[in-house]
């Protein structure tokens, strides 16, 4: 298992240099090193909620309970940076438990918010709200679809015990005090979410026969081809929508490669303006579909051998906003 903590962290010191005043003079180091914790908190708290939305909203309140804080207080923190991953992490844990409930009443299939590469990440907000560098996560494989969807089966502790152990690399005496339990415990917790995670992963198809199959997938599809998409497609796959009853959508998942194909193809004979597009989706080779060049809908796929296994598309507009409107290549 490659070191996630390493790749989910690289990238920090592109946060923007933190100025204030006037003359736009430096933040106090101790300040600069607190905001310098944002990527590490939204990179963890993305990959704890599935969520870009929910997860700012977490960091925003980590930092409210941070400032809550005396000046005394805080200097009696010895490390900063555990403190605010402490607590965002608990806040993640409340969020989880809650997240079920919530869920049961969503219209339709819920999927994790789906992601761009950081060089077609959106740089501005639907609320005029500018978008910080800070909030780009970093795509790596504990981002894929595909792991993110097995991690929505977890229990909320499974999930936070195998993601800062397995993907961020605290110990399990860090994590018990998280979580709320005990070392071995926690050990247990991180054991069972890592055997989930082996039973649903299909083997590693290489990056560039996964891009390739993706581009015969668009083609096919363009093309109308349904012996051609039947032939691309697992017989046994599937095909998820999350709409949130905010777009059209079917609101259970189709199965069976035929089914599929002619679903796909239905739906390109009902929208003729509709333009797909090569993009890459949480960091592996994906679809976007544009309607006058606003993504309406992204597509992130599991592939097993040369088949395409699953598709996910998101089509709830909420969970677009970091795609915008994005050039065509």
């Amino acid at each position: 298992m490659s070191n996630w903590k390493e790749d989910a962290t690289k990238g920090a010191d592109d946060i923007m240099t933190i100025q204030s005043g006037p003359g736009g003079g430096r933040l106090d180091p101790g300040l600069a090193a607190i905001m310098g914790e944002r990527r590490q908190l939204i990179n963890l708290a993305y990959r704890l909620l599935g969520s870009l939305a929910d997860a700012e909203d977490v960091v925003q309140e980590t930092y409210a309970r941070w400032y809550a804080m005396s000046r005394q207080q805080q200097d009696a923190i010895e490390s900063p940076g555990a403190w605010l991953t402490k607590v965002a992490s608990r806040i993640c844990l409340n969020v989880l438990s809650s997240a079920r409930a919530r869920r049961e009443t969503y219209v339709g299939e819920w999927i994790p918010e789906p992601l761009p590469e950081p060089t077609e990440w959106i740089s501005g907000r639907s609320d005029g709200v500018t978008v910080d560098p800070a909030d780009r996560v970093t795509l790596d494989e504990s981002v894929n679809m595909a792991f993110l969807v097995v991690l929505e089966s977890m229990t909320p502790a499974e999930r936070v015990a195998f993601i800062l152990h397995d993907v961020f690399r605290y110990s399990f005496t860090e994590v018990a005090e998280i979580v709320g339990r005990t070392p071995a415990a926690c050990r247990q917790l991180a054991s069972s979410a890592r055997r989930r995670i082996r039973a649903a992963q299909a083997p590693a198809t290489p990056a560039a026969r996964q891009a390739r199959l993706i581009r015969d997938f668009k083609q096919a599809w363009e093309a109308k081809d349904i012996d051609a998409l039947i032939g691309l497609l697992d017989p046994d796959a599937t095909v998820i929508a999350d709409s949130g009853g905010l777009a059209s959508a079917v609101l259970h998942p189709i199965e069976g490669a035929e089914q599929i194909a002619r679903s796909l193809v239905n739906l390109a004979g009902r929208l003729r303006d509709l333009t797909i597009l090569e993009r890459t989706v949480n960091g592996q080779p994906g679809l976007i579909a544009q309607q006058d060049g606003v993504t309406v809908t992204v597509y992130a796929f599991e592939i097993a051998g040369d088949r395409v296994k699953h598709i996910w598309g998101v089509r709830n507009p909420g969970k677009l906003r970091s795609w915008a409107v994005s050039p065509e290549r």
